[in-house]
């Protein structure tokens, strides 16, 4: 064998070496199902989106940033009770655990969609793409249902 054959035989062991992890943490393993989203009542004021996170992999993902081009500022906020009154706050990293899933719902985890150009429109579709920390990016048509629904279910 030669130098240049063993080099070449090397080179493609290190990329291997280094693609099969990242192979098993692509779209394939974590999946967004149900997504959804309320109609904003003015483009003054936040919507909220929903969405199910499932990761079939055996190591956690963690969803770190949202994306979409109907609001300035997408983030993952929670509803907590402070005092005498409800209140959303943002959150960090959400971590999706190995073999397990996060549902977002209304009073709970959801996506606050900030900073509208214009109303979220019943009837209307838009994008919302979900970055992760150890995966590919993942793309989803979110449905938009009515300023009280409940969920897909209600539509």
């Amino acid at each position: 064998m030669t130098v240049r054959a063993c080099l070449i035989g090397l080179l493609s062991l290190f990329v291997l070496a280094f693609a099969i992890p990242a192979w098993g943490q692509d779209g394939a393993t974590i999946s967004v199902q149900q997504p959804w989203a309320r109609a904003s009542i003015l483009a003054s004021r936040p919507a909220a989106a929903y969405v199910t996170i499932l990761n079939k992999d055996d190591r956690p993902a963690t969803l770190v940033a949202l994306e979409t081009s109907v609001a300035g500022r997408a983030e993952v906020h929670c509803t907590v009770k402070q005092g005498d009154a409800m209140k959303m706050v943002p959150v960090g990293p959400i971590e999706v655990p190995a073999g397990g899933s996060v549902r977002m719902q209304p009073g709970r985890l959801h996506v606050m969609l900030m900073d509208l150009e214009r109303p979220i429109e019943v009837g209307q579709t838009f994008t919302l793409t979900l970055h992760f920390a150890n995966a590919s990016p993942i793309a989803v048509s979110v449905p938009v249902l009515e300023p009280g629904a409940r969920g897909p279910e209600d539509d």
